[in-house]
Formats: structure tokens, sequence, C-alpha cells
């Protein structure tokens, strides 16, 4: 039996952090799928095309991992891609209350479903984007906590 999971998020932008856990959750399962999050309620940095894009450059070295982006329920978009597991990062304490009130309201809208909680790698647990992003716009260095092309990508973006 194949085993396939869903990595879900909104990668505004990817970090290290998210790259450490698709590589642990690669090992994992058959199939990995990183689905990038939609929410018209938020406006981020990134338009999800581009989020997918710049995930799908940083991901090449995993055959079994593939990158698209989703709307509405992600439960309804677990199902729809034939999984029958949501992966989620735990950097810290602060990220369990959440992580775990979500875990249990997608079990009851898709009990099929199971959720699993990856902690990354010891240097990537202070990483967020919404940190990154905040070094980036006022100018700092931010190529040790993305890959390089998200750096150019953020750089771009301030410079304008």
């Amino acid at each position: 039996m194949m085993s396939r999971a869903v990595y879900p998020g909104s990668f505004d932008p990817v970090t290290n952090g998210h790259l450490d856990i698709i590589e642990r959750a690669s090992r994992l399962f058959d199939e990995v799928v990183v689905a990038v999050a939609y929410n018209e309620a938020k406006s981020g940095l990134f338009t999800a095309e581009e989020r997918v894009r710049l995930l799908q450059a940083n991901v090449g070295c995993h055959p079994n991992v593939t990158v698209t982006h989703f709307h509405g329920l992600l439960v309804d978009f677990v199902r729809q891609s034939g999984a029958g597991v949501i992966v989620r990062g735990l950097r810290a304490i602060s990220d369990f209350e959440f992580e775990f009130q979500m875990a249990l309201m997608n079990r009851k809208l898709a009990s099929e479903v199971e959720t699993i909680f990856l902690m990354p790698a010891e240097e990537c647990t202070y990483l967020s984007s919404r940190i990154v992003k905040e070094i980036a716009r006022l100018g700092g260095e931010v190529t040790s906590f993305v890959p390089h092309s998200v750096a150019l990508a953020l750089r771009e973006k301030f410079s304008r």
C-alpha cells in the first residue's frame, strides 16, 4: 500500500524550516504533497502561484514530493488527493495549542485522516515566515534562513 501525506501551509515565504519538514516527511512517506493554502482573508506577500514556484524550485531533489495549491477545507483537499495523513511542523510549545486544536477539528471532520507532527532540526526551531519577512523588509540578510532563490525574491519584493 502506498502512503501519501499532505504538508499544508501558507509558505509565505518558504523557509529552511519548511524544507527540513519536507525532507523528513519525504523519508517517511512514499509521496508528499506540499499544499499551499490560499486564503482570501489573508493578503500574502507572495501570490499562491509564486509560493508554489518557489517551493518547486527547492524540492526538486525529492522525486516523491509534489507542490500544488488548494482552496477550501484542508480535509477535503486531503481526501481528493488520496492521502491519509496531514503533516504539521511543531517548532515550540507555543505552536502546540493551535496545532492540537486544528488536528482535533480535522479529525472531527474526517476521522479517517490522521495528523502527525514533526519537529524541525534544532537550528530551524526559531524560524517563521513572519520573522523572515520582517527582517527582509528592514533590509536584513536572510540567506541563512531561506533558500537563495527565496532571498532573491524577498529582496525583489521589498525593493519596489
